[in-house]
């Protein structure tokens, strides 16, 4: 995890959810997203706190220092277990605190009786509710994209039913600590309790199988969340 997921609703509805007592100063407006399979290494909306309120920027989904840039892919995840003391994700620790807006993410079984093949299943809350992905973002704002921006997903291990599906899972907040999460006054201490106990539970969430058309980043439509 988490290799896709989808966020398609427009950015009205997240921030709603969020209930923020903040100014958005930019990047946003009221038409639909309409992403229903984002790709590693495209730009995608995030949440971030700025000097006078929040900003909405479109950023590439990956990032590297730029010590090892182009040494491997850049990681579109960092795990919570070692993203506060490693070095690769020190420059973005706690500073570059972002929140990735999502409705679901997809994950890949092997068929128990074909297991070179995999299954996709959409996983989303149980009430339909839109989520909040822990990321830390590098953003560098100008006319064009910066190729030294970018974000990723903070991810946690698995619980309950959703290792059968994975051992991994994005940190998906609350819209509590999704506020506190982008609070550039909440401390690091307060951060580092939210990644170690913040990520919600299994049972909020339900997770079905879609369409192998999932597979092909050429393919958008609603009709990839779709059960089977």
């Amino acid at each position: 995890m988490c290799g896709r997921y989808a966020i398609f609703e427009s950015m009205d509805d997240y921030l709603k959810q969020l209930a923020l007592d903040l100014v958005v100063i930019n990047g946003y407006d009221h038409e639909r997203i309409n992403r229903y399979n984002v790709a590693p290494s495209t730009r995608v909306e995030v949440i971030r706190p700025a000097p006078g309120g929040l900003s909405i920027d479109r950023v590439r989904w990956g990032w590297s220092p730029f010590w090892a840039k182009g040494k491997r892919p850049d990681p579109i995840n960092a795990r919570a277990e070692t993203v506060m003391t490693g070095k690769f994700f020190k420059s973005l620790w706690p500073g570059g605190r972002a929140l990735a807006p999502a409705n679901g993410w997809f994950e890949w079984v092997p068929k128990p009786e074909d297991p070179k093949h995999k299954q996709p299943y959409y996983i989303q809350a149980a009430d339909g509710t839109p989520l909040f992905f822990a990321a830390l973002a590098d953003v560098h704002s100008g006319l064009e994209p910066d190729e030294r921006s970018g974000f990723v997903i903070v991810t946690a291990a698995a619980d309950e039913g959703l290792v059968d599906i994975h051992d991994r899972k994005p940190l998906v907040l609350t819209p509590e600590l999704a506020r506190e999460w982008i609070d550039p006054d909440t401390a690091t201490e307060r951060m580092v309790e939210i990644v170690q106990t913040g990520c919600r539970p299994s049972n909020d969430f339900r997770w079905f199988p879609i369409t192998t058309k999932v597979g092909s980043v050429r393919n958008q439509g609603a009709e990839l969340i779709q059960p089977i």
